[in-house]
């Protein structure tokens, strides 16, 4: 549940700059030593986060190292300057995003794992096996609803829900599952990018409140999104479903139960949704305060749980069944979120914070935006993000804070969340998939259908720039 939501979920990020005095007393490093050691640091790190699956490294681990050096020399070569709290200063401020961030991924987190426990995904998936559909209605079936729960759910848990029944159902037909799980992958990536909580970058974006030169970017803009993605989605779905086979796979299963309280905490769950929107939009304070009141609410209604009786069915081991009744507590759900991703993110935030104080944030800002003009440098962006996770490169763009139109925000976030389909290695739903079915759907096997996904990328930018062209 790496990414969970993926999704869904966060806080904004970026160091922003400081006041104008402040500005004037940082120093320049790109050319310097510090700058070139801290640049090459995070480059080495971000090599062991690409190698996580093969080195069995975990991708927190390299990032948090590396954020300590890098701002350790940033602070002595300002001490030897005589320049003693300005770094102190920067630091705080970007540890003040992340905390902000760590605290709405907890939620969300929360929420998804109280969910998972109560079995809402699993009575999901075993109805959909006993439709009894087949393999090219099974195809559509898993892809339209990745494309619709990933705006609530992060990507990888969608895809990883959705792919549990594509295993299922059609296990050993390895053609249907590899089929299917990129057409997971691409449904659940797009389906985030047109909501607030679908995706990381989306939240980065929306919590920045980013005022475009055209106008601010509000909750509701992100929706203008919804028929990209579509296309996104539509037009490689469309292709591959023709060499799906059209026949019904053998097999039935039982259906699973919703368990007590489960419809409770899925309102539950929308309603601190709601509450982080309307905090945000009406009272204009931080979309974090909304998710922790409705973690309160959630506390309080796992307190009612507890006190008649409910179990809490949590696994015994890693990557067992949910098999294990104790009383029911909701801090168990707590301590069950993902700290590897929460961690990487903190890694991620400081280190690009790092390198945004050494001004190489300002150099490359000059270089894309400068010289390419922003229609390109943020296609070019989620081609990037194809190779290097979207996190640290939507960081990168908003730490850059270019001067873009409403329409260009909106393209930059568009395609850093689609542009890590190209490549199973490119989201964490990919790279979760990967290991679920394991033989039938690897790198190369994606990479035969990445010209078809291609097609897609460039069709939500074409329908982008068609149908929100007001925007730009």
């Amino acid at each position: 549940m790496k990414k969970i939501f993926s999704l869904l979920s966060v806080s904004l990020l970026l160091p922003s700059l400081a006041s104008a005095s402040e500005l004037n007393a940082r120093v320049d490093l790109t050319h310097h030593w510090v700058g070139i050691t801290a640049l090459v640091l995070f480059a080495v790190a971000y090599l062991f986060v690409m190698a996580e699956e093969f080195i069995h490294l975990r991708k927190s681990k390299p990032v948090v190292l590396v954020a300590g050096i890098i701002w350790v020399l940033i602070a002595w070569y300002y001490q030897s300057q005589g320049i003693p709290h300005e770094v102190e200063n920067a630091f705080k401020h970007n540890l003040e995003e992340y905390a902000e961030l760590l605290l709405f991924l907890i939620v969300a987190m929360t929420y998804i794992i109280a969910m998972e426990e109560r079995q809402v995904f699993e009575a999901l998936r075993t109805w959909l096996i006993r439709k009894g559909l087949s393999y090219r209605a099974l195809f559509w079936t898993t892809g339209l609803l990745a494309f619709f729960i990933s705006p609530v759910a992060d990507n990888m848990t969608t895809a990883l829900l959705m792919g549990a029944v594509v295993m299922a159902v059609g296990g050993s037909n390895k053609k249907f599952v590899l089929l299917s799980c990129i057409n997971l992958v691409v449904a659940a990536n797009a389906g985030g990018t047109f909501s607030p909580f679908g995706d990381i970058t989306t939240l980065m974006v929306w919590q920045k409140n980013i005022v475009a030169s055209n106008g601010p970017v509000t909750f509701w803009t992100f929706f203008s999104l919804f028929l990209p993605a579509l296309a996104n989605w539509l037009v490689p779905a469309t292709i591959m479903s023709l060499a799906v086979p059209d026949e019904k796979p053998k097999g039935n299963s039982i259906q699973l139960p919703l368990r007590r309280g489960a419809l409770v905490i899925i309102a539950l769950f929308f309603i601190t949704i709601a509450m982080a929107v309307l905090a945000h939009s009406l009272l204009e304070l931080p979309p974090v305060l909304g998710m922790l009141t409705g973690l309160g609410l959630l506390q309080l209604y796992a307190f009612r749980l507890k006190v008649s009786g409910e179990k809490s069915y949590l696994p015994q081991t890693a990557g067992s069944d949910f098999s294990n009744p104790v009383p029911y507590d909701i801090y168990s759900k707590i301590a069950r979120a993902e700290w590897d991703t929460l961690f990487f993110f903190y890694g991620v935030i400081i280190c690009v914070g790092g390198l945004g104080f050494l001004g190489y944030l300002t150099l490359l800002s000059q270089a894309i935006y400068g010289g390419w003009g922003a229609t390109n440098a943020n296609i070019v962006i989620g081609i990037i993000s194809a190779v290097i996770d979207n996190i640290p490169v939507m960081f990168a763009v908003l730490s850059m804070m270019p001067d873009m139109s409403t329409g260009q925000w909106m393209l930059v976030t568009l395609t850093a969340g689609v542009g890590g389909s190209l490549l199973s290695i490119g989201s964490a739903a990919g790279v979760a998939l990967m290991g679920q079915a394991r033989g039938s759907y690897t790198f190369f096997g994606h990479l035969k259908w990445t010209p078809v996904v291609a097609l897609g990328y460039a069709a939500s930018i074409a329908v982008h720039m068609l149908v929100n062209r007001h925007m730009f």
